[in-house]
């Protein structure tokens, strides 16, 4: 067997090197991303009842990130015509405290607002004087 020199055992000791160092650096990844920012996930709230003349309800809900709230009055029954009160604002615990209204609303009307942020909202319809007998409505709010 032959005895390799220092230049030989030099050279096959960078080989070796060469060939553990080289695939490792390659599959090194340096770059950086920045995330994307995810909307939140909606949710459709559904609230019914039935209003009497004089009356008012309000239905609590709970958002839990900022972003557009919107509020519609899908069902008026049995007079799709008749105008009511419909308004969106805050929940303090008790009452609904008026942001947005629209006193004027019919079956179909929407409203839309801004939270701010997670917190308690509520959507409020109201007689203006108009019924004259019961009403069932039904309400969809889209909110985060």
């Amino acid at each position: 067997m032959r005895r390799r020199s220092a230049r030989e055992l030099l050279l096959l000791f960078i080989i070796v090197i060469l060939i553990v160092i080289l695939p490792a650096a390659a599959c090194s990844d340096n770059t950086t991303t920045t995330p994307t920012p995810t909307t939140p996930a909606t949710t459709t709230d559904t609230f019914s009842d039935t209003l009497n003349q004089n009356g008012a309800h309000s239905h609590p809900f709970v958002v839990v990130a900022a972003g557009s709230i919107t509020a519609t009055l899908t069902t008026v029954a049995p007079d799709s015509t008749v105008v009511m009160g419909f308004s969106l604002g805050t929940w303090n615990g008790t009452a609904c405290q008026i942001v947005i209204a629209n006193d004027k609303a019919t079956q179909g009307a929407s409203i839309v607002g801004t939270a701010s942020g997670a917190g308690n909202y509520c959507v409020r319809v109201y007689d203006v004087g108009n019924l004259v007998g019961t009403v069932s409505y039904e309400i969809q709010v889209v909110h985060p």
